[in-house]
């Protein structure tokens, strides 16, 4: 683990390599799985307040989810969580051009029409964040579907601390990135020759 401020840091974010491929898993992580996307009441209350913006890009049964029974709810572990439709895919997935899925929220946010793009916890995926009393934890989730964009960041020499710089920095701030990052440098020169 490396303590990059108020966090600790998995050394995965280091280590392993990461570079999402569309082309190859078409979006698999927004449709597969057994709950939605964490979200913060105040990224709820964000997506409550564009939505009308986003609802013709829902499909029909995701419009119905949210009609039922809101943006989010609360999963098994009480967590605050998206909507889903079929007990699997978020309700703000969209799809585009071969079958690719994509974010409605973050599509009209690209288009201009919100100034929203999307919940956190998806702009940093594959990272999961946990909240403890005096620190958050920065893991990496490892997932079968994902491991196109791991054997990508390989084949680029992409990292995952690199190539989720942005989300990092949105979630954690510009002084939190750069320690990460140096930190980083120096362990890899430590430990990987590299």
């Amino acid at each position: 683990m490396l303590q990059i401020q108020d966090t600790l840091v998995s050394l995965d974010v280091v280590e392993r390599f990461f570079c999402c491929d569309l082309d190859k898993c078409l979006g698999e992580c927004c449709i597969e799985g057994d709950a939605g996307a964490p979200v913060t009441p105040e990224e709820c209350a964000k997506i409550e307040e564009v939505l009308s913006k986003v609802w013709d890009d829902l499909l029909p049964a995701s419009q119905q989810a949210i009609e039922e029974g809101g943006v989010a709810y609360r999963d098994i572990e009480g967590d605050l969580v998206t909507q889903i439709v079929d007990g699997r895919n978020c309700v703000f997935s969209c799809f585009g051009e071969n079958g690719l899925c994509l974010c409605a929220l973050e599509k009209a946010y690209r288009e201009g029409r919100i100034d929203f793009c999307k919940p956190i916890s998806c702009a940093l995926y594959p990272l999961r964040l946990k909240q403890f009393p005096t620190f958050t934890a920065v893991n990496y989730h490892r997932w079968k579907i994902c491991k196109c964009a791991e054997v990508l960041g390989r084949a680029k020499g992409v990292r995952v601390y690199e190539f989720l710089k942005e989300p990092l920095i949105r979630r954690f701030g510009q002084e939190w990135y750069d320690e990460l990052a140096l930190t980083c440098q120096e362990y890899l020169k430590q430990y990987h020759n590299q």
